[in-house]
């Protein structure tokens, strides 16, 4: 339980970080720019992309404008992951 927590911190912290450095936020839960969200809010806002595949045409569905944004601020594995998903 404990290396959870601390993962989660790390990952917080460091997101955090970077939305500070480029002085710059997220859309809150109520729709206000922040640079402090937490992680939890980060992870919600994630859990409605989908990878789908049609007629044999592989695509990323709800990765929104914000979305996007919000992953330039995460690692380059996350960007990866839903980039190249599609």
């Amino acid at each position: 339980m404990s290396l959870c927590l601390l993962v989660y911190n790390l990952g917080q912290r460091e997101l955090r970080n970077c939305l500070k450095r480029a002085k710059t936020g997220v859309k809150n839960q109520v729709g206000k720019i922040t640079d402090n969200p937490t992680l939890r809010w980060i992870f919600q806002c994630f859990q409605g992309i989908h990878f789908v595949c049609l007629r044999g045409i592989k695509q990323v569905v709800n990765l929104t404008k914000d979305r996007k944004n919000t992953l330039t601020f995460l690692p380059s594995s996350c960007l990866k992951y839903y980039i190249l998903s599609g």
